[in-house]
């Protein structure tokens, strides 16, 4: 029985290419559980293929959240996830189901669990304004002007992460307070976390990779960025893995075979990055395997059966 005052939640966390999606589709059908995507880019409408996103037909066997909630020109953070995310938690596990977060953005699931810093929203006037003064006078510039108002914040951020260095500016100017002196977190509550973590050899991860990138072109991946380029024009989303190796056919001439390269070293290269990230996660347990083999599956559920 779930335990209505602390309720149980999964989080089931691993590199591209893991089987994330198969084993949270085996849980949430074995525990009548609903699955909350936690990926920076399945957030956007039409940007499926480059996404690998649950299909229409796997969407249809259990609710899925935090997919395609956003046109791609919109700016969708981990803030902004974070809060529908903990919505969303608290939706599922009002309704007695069991709520199994599945993706590969560390960030965002940082954000819901540990929360962010409650700061001063977005002012995008500010953000255009700083935006021009660092096309004129060079991205140190940013730096400099973090340097005078928060010395603390500036040591932290790099010269060059232009990002980062427009919100600390940002929320110094807005709070009128140095960003140091008003970074506070507001971690998730009120749930009882189980990570289960998905880390498959290496040898076989890679060659699957490779293999999912090489479908997404094939599939169409080109064609549903010119698509996504022709409606919204060369936006941020767009520059994510996959289909920023499609824009490169599209506007430099590049092979198919080239693209398809570029894309699987990059995709192996991130999944590198997401292990090292999870690896920082407390309490994870960890299989060695992917999350499609049944031997996966049979461990992941007697580690779910122990925590209700």
């Amino acid at each position: 029985m779930v335990d209505e005052r602390n309720p149980l939640a999964v989080l089931l966390l691993g590199p591209t290419g893991s089987g994330k999606t198969a084993l949270s589709l085996s849980l949430a059908e074995r525990f009548h559980g609903e699955i909350i995507s936690c990926d920076s880019v399945s957030v956007y409408r039409g940007m499926d293929l480059g996404t690998a996103k649950p299909t229409p037909a796997e969407r249809s066997r259990i609710p899925h959240h935090l997919i395609d909630v956003a046109d791609p020109e919109q700016p969708f953070t981990a803030g902004e996830y974070s809060r529908q995310a903990r919505a969303a938690l608290r939706e599922i596990a009002n309704r007695g189901k069991l709520p199994i977060v599945t993706g590969g953005t560390g960030l965002y699931l940082r954000a819901l669990t540990e929360g962010l810093f409650t700061g001063p929203s977005r002012q995008e006037d500010l953000r255009k304004r700083l935006r021009r003064s660092a096309d004129q006078h060079g991205e140190v510039w940013l730096h400099r002007l973090l340097l005078r108002l928060d010395p603390p914040s500036a040591d932290r951020i790099h010269a060059n992460d232009t990002p980062k260095l427009i919100r600390a500016i940002e929320v110094c100017l807005a709070a009128h307070q140095p960003m140091s002196q008003v970074l506070t977190r507001d971690p998730l509550t009120g749930f009882r976390l189980l990570r289960i973590g998905l880390n498959p050899p290496r040898a076989a991860l890679y060659d699957r990779i490779n293999q999912r990138c090489a479908q997404m072109f094939v599939a169409g991946l080109v064609a549903e960025t010119r698509a996504l380029l022709a409606c919204y024009g060369p936006v941020q989303a767009l520059d994510s893995l996959g289909y920023r190796q499609a824009q490169s056919v599209l506007l430099k001439g590049v092979s198919d075979k080239a693209a398809i390269a570029e894309a699987q070293q990059g995709h192996r290269n991130y999944a590198k990055r997401q292990l090292t990230w999870f690896r920082r996660e407390p309490d994870v347990h960890w299989i060695e395997a992917f999350g499609n083999d049944p031997e996966t599956q049979r461990i992941a559920t007697d580690l779910l059966q122990a925590h209700q």
